[in-house]
């Protein structure tokens, strides 16, 4: 027989790092300190020395790549995940952060973090991105999706860093 199950802890701060050179980033932070919060947002840097003092157990790196969201009691949420638990601590969001948690709200969710970072490649491309602008290269992410503002959004399985496997592009919508 195991022991008892694993506590559930209680999230009562939550840090979002965001990239700070990105405009939609730095727009979309304003906009959550201006919320009336149920759960306290600190918004930090991603990548930052304030990041890496932090949470010094991150992959900072990544944390550029996507939204990455960490609780005080060192939960880590990336991706659509750190959007909805960030709507989630946001008093006007919170049905929306459940309902995004369902198996169909997670596709839209999934969808807006694809949305947004398609954004974000393409300014990077055109060199608007501050510290973003990556010289029009590709912007790859750490799941094997990466975007290049010529050809769009193609997927190479992690499994295949050597880059033998076939690229898929993904689905226009």
């Amino acid at each position: 027989m195991s022991g008892p199950p694993p506590a559930v802890l209680p999230v009562r701060r939550l840090t979002v790092l965001y990239d700070a050179e990105c405009s939609l980033c730095a727009f979309l932070r304003d906009w959550l300190l201006r919320q009336p919060h149920l759960v306290p947002l600190e918004p930090v840097p991603a990548g930052s020395e304030e990041a890496r003092r932090r949470f010094p157990g991150l992959d900072h790196a990544a944390t550029l790549d996507e939204i990455t969201v960490v609780g005080d009691a060192g939960q880590v949420y990336r991706g659509p995940a750190a959007w909805v638990v960030t709507l989630w601590a946001l008093r006007g969001h919170r049905r929306l952060a459940h309902r995004l948690s369902t198996p169909s709200g997670a596709l839209l969710a999934r969808g807006a973090v694809l949305a947004a970072a398609q954004w974000r490649g393409a300014r990077w491309h055109r060199g608007q991105g501050g510290a973003g602008q990556r010289g029009g290269r590709v912007h790859r992410r750490a799941d094997g999706w990466s975007y290049a503002p010529d050809t769009g959004w193609t997927y190479r399985a992690p499994a295949c860093p050597d880059g033998t496997c076939a690229p898929r592009r993904a689905p226009d919508r």
